[in-house]
């Protein structure tokens, strides 16, 4: 997969809503002259999978709100170049740039080629659901996000991996949500973009943990 630089998205925040083996409405057909042909044949592949594999108001809500989380981690590792990180943190945090910003692209070709609103990512992990505000499982706080960019050196790697093993653990909840859901997950490519989610970040948590322990143990004999 080409690695691609973290996607600037400017479309409005939104969820329409959908019950579990329909389609979703979507409103007012947009008119053919705003899609190329390309973007048309997109749109009726998309229609032709629903239909065989109906994806529900769960797996919208999965895909938006998982813009927004991953658009935090994102930040998070976009400081690691900045704040004196070890090598270590560096090659990991690389990682998750770029196989995060992918994963972006991904779950905003699915929403836009199925007429669903594409949220903004918003760092702060809200996303309006049924005209509520719901913040993503595992976001950082405001006050932790200006606690981690504070810190230098060997403190902000402590930090780093103990904020970002918080943070994906939250991502492993929202797949668990996901495939908790009634008719869920059935979207071909819903299921494999969450079961893949799971698998990275139960992998990377390990990673992280094993680091962290690394850290404490060299920190002690100091």
């Amino acid at each position: 997969m080409t690695r691609l630089a973290p996607a600037q998205l400017v479309l409005a925040l939104g969820l329409t809503a959908c019950s579990a083996g329909q389609t979703p409405s979507t409103g007012p057909a947009p008119q053919q002259a705003e899609h190329s042909e390309s973007d048309l044949r997109a749109i009726e592949e998309a229609r032709a999978d629903s239909a065989r594999l109906p994806y529900t108001a769960a797996d919208i809500h999965f895909m938006s709100g998982m813009i927004g989380h991953h658009a935090q981690a994102i930040t998070m590792a976009g400081w690691v170049p900045t704040h004196d990180a070890s090598p270590a943190i560096q090659r990991l945090a690389e990682r998750i740039v770029n196989g995060q910003s992918d994963e972006i692209v991904t779950m905003q070709t699915w929403l836009r080629d199925r007429l669903q609103p594409v949220p903004q990512p918003d760092t702060s992990g809200t996303v309006m659901m049924h005209e509520h505000e719901m913040t993503m499982p595992g976001m950082l706080t405001h006050a932790q996000m200006e606690q981690l960019d504070k810190a230098r050196g060997p403190d902000f790697d402590r930090l780093f991996l103990t904020f970002m093993i918080q943070h994906h653990k939250g991502a492993i909840s929202m797949v668990q949500e996901l495939f908790g859901s009634h008719g869920a997950g059935q979207d071909e490519l819903v299921f494999k973009f969450a079961s893949d989610v799971n698998v990275d970040q139960i992998t990377e948590i390990s990673r992280m943990e094993r680091m962290l322990d690394q850290m404490e143990i060299e920190g002690g004999s100091q």
